[in-house]
């Protein structure tokens, strides 16, 4: 009886071993996030910082978190998996008295990807558009599309000129 018991020990212990798998550890699965980056208005190929730059995401409750607030000439922002678009307000102060906010909207459909068991899943955005609401002191001239898929972050999706 007690050889029973061992050999029907070994058999479990074996056979929930077996059905693990090798790769159970997510290394690269990440939504990627929107690369932007700011050009000069005369010359569309010359980077331009943009002085003193806020980013701040907002919510459907109209709610605001800070993103980014420094010197420029790219930035990354989130977009929303649960929602097909995400508003940012980006300010810029030239002076004490004069900040332009500018409120750019991106537009998109999510996809989610599986990955793997360890992973799950991702999400990556097709068809990217955006628009843009200026304030009284225009201080985004344009915002271009580079690459209306996004999946990954190494290069720029969208280009803004100011």
């Amino acid at each position: 009886m007690n050889k029973q018991k061992i050999v029907l020990f070994l058999m479990v212990g074996i056979l929930a071993f077996s059905a693990c798998e090798k790769d159970d550890i997510c290394v690269d699965a990440d939504t990627p996030r929107l690369v932007v980056r700011f050009y000069d208005i005369t010359d569309t190929t010359e980077f331009k910082d943009v002085q003193n730059l806020i980013v701040r995401g907002l919510t459907t409750s109209g709610a605001q978190d800070t993103i980014i607030n420094s010197a420029l000439d790219s930035i990354v922002l989130p977009l929303r998996v649960n929602e097909n678009s995400t508003s940012f307000t980006l300010s810029r102060q030239t002076s004490i008295d004069d900040i332009n906010i500018d409120t750019i909207t991106f537009t998109y459909e999510a996809k989610e990807i599986f990955i793997s068991r360890a992973c799950g899943y991702i999400v990556n955005f097709d068809g990217l558009q955006t628009t843009v609401v200026q304030d009284d002191s225009v201080w985004i001239q344009e915002a271009r599309i580079i690459t209306p898929l996004i999946e990954n972050t190494a290069s720029a999706h969208v280009k803004i000129l100011h």
